[in-house]
This record gives structure tokens, sequence and C-alpha cells, in this order.
């Protein structure tokens, strides 16, 4: 079959290489159909190896090359004979965490997405998403409701991301919510938030082609370039009382982002980090302690979400295929999919890659 493998940094490769084998009692073989490109693969090309293992898996035994994509759905082929949650022909969003089912003191609580032993599908998985096929374990397949599209199956997982990171913010109905990087996770942050019942959003970013790009897919938000006004002074002149957000949700790994959350938010607000960050960042402690704010870490999400996440898309409270700039087949995925998205410009958000092309 064809995949999209990454072998090293600047060196991914569209390949023949062995279709998986059937699948175990407790496994599912899917045919791919749409698949995203993550930020995550992004860095992986630009700099990696970084997720992708350089020696075994402690727990899958996988390292690369690795076929990349962890943001994918499709058409379920051939179950394992203990698998009875799906069937052949059934349509199916991937939730691609893979890990300890038990035995483990986070997955014994139900935690699975905070195991020391975390797994993904795409990254450190023999399968992923930017493939024809993929064989998966019977937890990662998840079916999807009728009304929910193929494009819309493989934005699932970039969506739960920002369900989970609204949660950890405690948005809530009224709330104004401030949303650092117009990327795609940080609209569907904005979109997540809405769902929730903020009332009031801003979004920042350095570059006004994503914010025209956010404006289109979001409609009514205040849109703020750190570049040309100062994001903290807006929004105290624009919330209520003069006091800053209720909660500021960083979206980019960037230290002038994270600071900006900080200095936006009112007192007792609370800040969640969702971006992941290269290195050290710091803060004004003192305002932190003073402003008596909560800082709070967001890591991928519970996998139980899925059900729900599907159902926020389906019904249209997140409208998540606003971000989709572009489609592409498996065999221009490199130049016209992963090359555009590191682009400086930032024409495109989120691409597609079309497995049926």
């Amino acid at each position: 079959m064809k995949a999209l493998r990454f072998h090293a940094a600047k060196d991914l490769r569209i390949e023949e290489v062995e279709a998986p084998s059937a699948p175990a009692p407790d496994q599912v073989l899917v045919e791919n159909r749409f698949c995203g490109i993550c930020g995550t693969d992004l860095h992986e090309y630009a700099y990696g190896p970084i997720f992708v293992p350089k020696v075994p898996h402690p727990f899958t035994g996988a390292y690369g090359p690795q076929i990349l994509g962890h943001e994918f759905g499709g058409v379920v082929k051939v179950v394992g004979a203990d698998v009875s949650h799906v069937k052949p022909g059934d349509r199916v969003s991937i939730q691609p965490l893979i890990m300890p089912r038990q035995g483990d003191y986070y997955a014994d609580r139900g935690l699975f997405h905070l195991s020391a032993n975390l797994a993904l599908a795409g990254l450190s998985w023999h399968s992923g998403g930017m493939a024809e096929v993929a064989l998966l374990n019977d937890y990662n397949v998840q079916p999807i409701p009728d009304a929910l599209s193929d494009q819309e199956a493989a934005l699932i997982e970039p969506t739960a991301v920002a369900v989970y990171a609204c949660d950890r913010g405690g948005v809530t109905a009224g709330n104004s919510v401030l949303v650092t990087g117009a990327g795609p996770i940080g609209i569907l942050v904005a979109m997540a938030a809405r769902a929730a019942g903020a009332s009031q959003l801003f979004l920042s970013d350095l570059n006004d082609t994503r914010l025209a790009l956010a404006r289109e897919a979001l409609g009514e938000v205040r849109t703020i370039n750190p570049n040309t006004e100062k994001v903290g002074d807006v929004i105290r002149a624009e919330t209520e009382g003069n006091v800053g957000c209720d909660v500021a949700i960083e979206c980019v790994g960037n230290e002038h982002a994270l600071k900006n959350c900080a200095d936006a938010v009112r007192k007792q607000g609370v800040v969640v980090q969702t971006g992941l960050h290269p290195g050290e960042n710091p803060l004004n402690w003192f305002d932190v302690t003073f402003k008596d704010i909560d800082i709070r870490g967001s890591w991928a999400y519970p996998t139980h979400y899925w059900p729900r996440v599907a159902r926020l898309i389906a019904s249209g409270q997140i409208p998540a295929s606003r971000i989709v700039t572009k489609y592409v087949s498996l065999s221009e995925a490199v130049t016209a999919g992963f090359d555009q998205l590191l682009d400086p410009a930032g024409k495109h958000l989120k691409i597609l890659i079309d497995l049926s092309r």
C-alpha cells in the first residue's frame, strides 16, 4: 500500500509499504478516508524526530521510519473476533491515543491520556492516517453519527483538544475568553468556547492573514495583532469593569503569548496552557500571585470525549469544517500540504489529505 513516512527532518517519502496483517481479536482494520496535517506533524517534518521514537517505544515497540497522521477517520474493513462495537462498513473516527489499559496508575483511574507509556497512532505506532489502511486497537476506533461527514471525522481529534482546553479553563455561559494563536487549534478553541457559552471572544495572532481567516470562520470575534495593539490593554478596555477576561487560553507555545494571557486575564481568572513550549518560559510570578490567578496545563484530551465532540460537530455547535482551507491527495501531500503550511505567509489553516484521490 502507499504511505507517507517520516524518515528524518525534511525527509518525508511516499512509499510502497507492506499492508497491515489481519487484525488480532481486539483489533480493527480501517480503510482511511481523510487525514489532517497537524502542527505536530509539521514540527516532526521541520525539526524531528521529536515524538517519533529513535529507539523502540517502551509500550508499542514502534520507531522510525514512521507513517504519519493522527487526525483521521475511515471505514471499517475487517474486525477481530472479539470486537463488537463496530462492524465492516461502519464509518469511524480514530481516537489515536494508545496506552496500557490496566496496571498503570493513570489507566486504572480512567486517565488514559496521562499514562507515562502513552503512544499515538501516526507518531509511535506501526500505523497512521497518511496511508491507505491502518490497523488499530478496538478502543481507538469510534463509530460516528450519520450527520457527521467523512471529512469531519478527521476533525474530531483536534476539536477534542480544543474542547478539553475550554473544560480545563472552566469556560461557561457569559464568559469573556482570550485565545492566543489563530491557527487551527486556536480557532477551534474559540469555537469550543462559544459552544460552552462564552459571550465575548478575543483572538490574537501576529499574522494578519490568519486573523482574517479566523474572522471568516468565527464571525463575531475581536482580533488583535500584538505588533500593533497591546493585547492586555485592548481586553481591559473592552471587558466589563475594565478588569480583563475571565479565561485566557494559550495555543501557540510562545513565551510572549503566555505573558499576554497572564496580563490580560482578570484577578482570579484562569490561564490554560495548551501550546507546547520548546523550552523554559519565564513569567512575572509576582503578578501571578498578586492577581490570584490559576495557571493550568491542558494535555491532549480524555479518551471518552469522542462521542461528545462528534455530537458538537454534527450539531453545528462547533463548525469545525470551517478551518479546512484545502484538500490534497497523498501523492501531493508534502509539497502541496506540509510545505504550504510551513509558509510564513500563513495562507492555509487545516489541510486534509483525501486518501481516495
